[in-house]
């Protein structure tokens, strides 16, 4: 037998991928050199330089790059990250907003444009409240500290606006001083979590928000996939189901692990309502709650490819086919 091929990989430190991190499972027939990087440090590395053999990416981003014709990845439906956003959208208390349908005419913050958390939000805002991207005016930039930019420049038309805040500035602050009226967060602004009453969620109860949108779409929003190196595949044409295959693995030892953790006669998680997440998640999602493979997915990626052309990402549609390879394509 020959050397292994040693391949390097990056991702985040999700429960998902803990067991290639600590070496429980191995890539069979490949050694693997890991690096584990929050995924703000990890998508601009990723788009920018393609560093890693294998790497966690943004589904905005490999959309945008396919559509352009300069994906140096292919894609594995191995999903790493999947959110609901209903959680993502806020106001300032006094702006006059009372539903999402409200943002329209107005200044709203995000911090990237591109990002798959705010792709996924801009297309609630269109498909269920009538608000097209065009509608907005965009601010972009650092949440609520440091500095954040576009990680792959953007070309709006001349109908989008999308201006970047000034340097220094965080979007949590502009919109305190009524600078701005709303976010599409990923996260909540730090102000919100310390208590400010001038900051507010859109969505309340996002939570039975959420719900009632799985219900009625099925989508689990896809935010992060798995990618291989287009040149590595042409060498090794198995990698891409191997890689499919072994993360499959590694997602089903966390989920047991959860299981085992929920069960057990202690509660190991500084988490109160453990039991109640786990029950109301199996009742709404069913035993297969995070899903991987093409097939299932297939309706849900469309809807971000769609939203990809509608918001004047992509420069063209892309079909999903198009971001997986052609292996795993029967998942």
């Amino acid at each position: 037998m020959g050397t292994p091929t040693n391949i390097s990989m990056a991702f985040w430190n999700h429960d998902r991928v803990q067991a290639l991190i600590d070496d429980t499972l191995a890539l069979p027939g490949y050694t693997t050199d890991i690096h584990v990087l929050p995924t703000s440090a990890l998508f601009p590395i990723a788009v920018q330089e393609a560093r890693f053999d294998v790497t966690e990416l943004s589904l905005s981003s490999h959309i945008l790059q396919v559509s352009r014709g300069t994906p140096d990845y292919t894609a594995v439906p191995v999903f790493l990250s999947r959110s609901f956003r209903h959680n993502g959208f806020f106001k300032r208390a006094d702006s006059g907003i009372a539903t999402p349908a409200d943002f329209a005419g107005r200044a709203i913050g995000v911090p990237e444009y591109q990002m798959t958390a705010a792709l996924w939000m801009r297309g609630i805002l269109n498909d269920d409240y009538g608000v097209r991207a065009e509608a907005i005016s965009w601010r972009t930039g650092a949440l609520d500290q440091g500095v954040r930019r576009e990680r792959l420049a953007l070309t709006p038309p001349p109908d989008l606006s999308i201006q970047p805040i000034n340097e220094g500035e965080t979007l949590q602050a502009l919109l305190l001083a009524g600078e701005i009226d709303g976010l599409l967060a990923p996260n909540p602004p730090k102000a919100f979590l310390d208590g400010d009453p001038r900051i507010e969620r859109v969505f309340p109860d996002f939570e039975a928000a959420e719900r009632a949108y799985f219900a009625r779409t099925g989508f689990f929003p896809v935010m992060h996939v798995l990618a291989v190196r287009d040149s590595l595949v042409r060498r090794h044409p198995d990698l891409p189901m191997l890689l499919f295959d072994t993360f499959r693995s590694a997602r089903d030892l966390a989920m047991q692990k959860l299981r085992e953790t929920w069960l057990g006669s202690a509660n190991r998680l500084t988490l109160p309502w453990l039991n109640a997440s786990m029950e109301s998640t199996l009742k709404a999602m069913g035993q297969d709650y995070w899903p991987y493979g093409f097939t299932a997915a297939r309706t849900e990626l469309a809807a971000a490819c769609r939203y990809s052309s509608e918001q004047h990402l992509a420069v063209r549609h892309v079909s999903p086919e198009e971001l997986f390879h052609p292996s795993t394509l029967w998942t």
